[in-house]
């Protein structure tokens, strides 16, 4: 699934059913000795996908330890993402000479727990079309989608400028029919050849009863001017 969302030179590697016994490398057996056994086979999912991504590109199997805000450590000349979620695991890899960074994030496709929660998620302009698109396409659930489009778009901030992008400093819009997204930062983050764009476009599904999205950067990505 998260293949189908992601732009060559990028691959991604995802899977729907946690294994048993995930293999970890020896210091990543360490740096989870300390989880609780659910999560560690959470910790340890992710990063098979992650090595099934380096070996496609033909990077030998590194461990991938997480830095200090939980985020992953890739491999030097990687960029990539990572996310799971109840029945589902994925990660996204490319070459950092020619990705500036990649999001990927994944959540149940239901409605967000508390109705109050819309207005911590989304901005006035977002609820309304996801108003119109609840009446539209009454399948999809837009307010968690929106959560799960602005959740790709902070680990790609985070991972280029180690800025963290509040929720309310994005705003989505989403295209029901062409499975993109389009989303706008208030502010740019960075500078030079770091700067986070702050018009960006990317891509989402909503299949087996998950939603899906994805957005990668390439190193030509510029910061756009406002219109």
């Amino acid at each position: 699934m998260i293949e189908d969302l992601l732009d060559r030179p990028a691959v991604g590697s995802d899977g729907f059913h946690t294994p048993k016994n995930p293999a970890l490398l020896p210091e990543e057996e360490i740096a989870s000795s300390s989880m609780s056994r659910e999560r560690r086979l959470k910790f340890a999912a992710v990063r098979t996908c992650a090595r099934e991504g380096l070996r496609r590109l033909g990077v030998s199997a590194a461990p991938i330890l997480r830095g200090p805000s939980g985020e992953p450590v890739w491999p030097a000349g990687i960029v990539g993402s990572m996310t799971h979620c109840t029945g589902y695991h994925a990660a996204a890899v490319a070459p950092s000479d020619e990705v500036a960074a990649i999001g990927i994030d994944a959540e149940a496709n239901r409605p967000l727990r508390y109705r109050e929660m819309l207005g911590l998620v989304t901005t006035a302009e977002e609820r309304a079309w996801i108003a119109e698109m609840e009446s539209a396409y009454p399948d999809v659930s837009w307010a968690r989608l929106v959560f799960t489009a602005k959740e790709s778009v902070f680990k790609a901030c985070f991972s280029l400028t180690r800025y963290r992008l509040g929720l309310g400093e994005i705003v989505v819009r989403v295209n029901p029919l062409s499975g993109e997204f389009h989303a706008r930062t208030s502010t740019s983050h960075g500078s030079g050849g770091d700067a986070f764009p702050n018009r960006l476009t990317g891509r989402w599904t909503a299949r087996d009863g998950l939603l899906v999205a994805a957005l990668s950067i390439r190193r030509s990505a510029r910061v756009q001017e406002e219109v």
